[in-house]
């Protein structure tokens, strides 16, 4: 299926996750080897399993956000960085580097994805499943996979989550903002770049992006008037209670398309969480339209 920009509204205010993140959640508690001391999971497996201390009843806010946008449209575009680049957990924004490997390992075997493939991706990206993100984990060859991959795509700070725990990799935003360019930047930007993902991948994981489910399309769609493709990814790590909120895509807004990372970890709510992230993607892609 061709891609095409999501045009679903997107003025939306912060709230808690509905019936995807719930379900999301509800299978991360039943993976194999989830330990009891997982506090809150949503789009984020088995990444709590890390974490094996009792949840404070009260925690304390030690929120930090950081925010890299590209402008897709300018001939001399470079990533602006909003905040220190350091490296956050990725939660479940790490399924669209899983996507990415994937599609570089069929390509590279001369094949298409099997039909069980591509049911398992788009339950991945669309619905943010973590069954469905475990099984192709494995399929990739854990961080192993993830490493080799990335080198070819010129991620260079982002280090896959050991064992199972894919939802504890780390990344900054500038290299997702180094993945979506490898997704989005194609032929006819002004920033295109060349990519190791073929053009039909490409437009395969643009068109995923494009297809979230309802409860799940807040965070980096704020900042569009238009059209977007995004992935979220949410985190309560069960040491301290605070989550990790993440939003990566594309966005449309005046006549120009940008490619937005926020990345933020220590926030007291996912419901704040997702209120910080959606006024620092505002800001961000504000800021790049004015000095565009």
């Amino acid at each position: 299926m061709p891609y095409r920009p999501n045009l679903r509204p997107t003025k939306r205010t912060a709230s808690t996750p509905g019936r995807g993140g719930t379900r999301a959640g509800l299978c991360a508690v039943l993976l194999t080897g989830v330990v009891t001391a997982v506090s809150a999971v949503g789009g984020a497996g088995q990444a709590a399993a890390a974490d094996t201390r009792t949840t404070p009843a009260t925690v304390r806010s030690e929120a930090r956000v950081t925010t890299a946008v590209l402008d897709l449209d300018h001939p001399a575009a470079k990533p602006q960085v909003r905040g220190k680049d350091l490296p956050y957990d990725t939660a479940s924004i790490v399924k669209v580097d899983i996507l990415s490997a994937l599609l570089l390992q069929a390509q590279d075997a001369g094949r298409t994805l099997t039909q069980q493939e591509r049911t398992l991706a788009e339950a991945m990206i669309e619905h943010s499943d973590n069954d469905a993100a475990n099984a192709l984990w494995r399929e990739i060859g854990l961080a192993p996979g993830l490493k080799a991959a990335n080198k070819r795509l010129g991620l260079s700070s982002t280090v896959g989550g050991t064992g199972g725990l894919w939802g504890l990799t780390r990344t900054t935003a500038i290299d997702q903002i180094g993945l979506l360019r490898a997704v989005f930047a194609t032929d006819g930007t002004a920033s295109a770049t060349k990519s190791a993902l073929t053009t039909t991948s490409r437009t395969y994981i643009r068109t995923l992006m494009t297809r979230i489910a309802t409860d799940q399309s807040w965070g980096v769609s704020a900042a569009a008037d238009s059209g977007w493709a995004l992935k979220n990814g949410w985190l309560q790590r069960a040491t301290t209670g605070l989550w990790d909120i993440n939003s990566v895509g594309q966005v449309t807004s005046g006549t120009h398309h940008y490619l937005v990372a926020v990345l933020s970890d220590g926030n007291t709510s996912m419901a704040g969480g997702i209120k910080a992230v959606e006024s620092a993607a505002r800001t961000a892609v504000t800021s790049a339209r004015a000095a565009g």
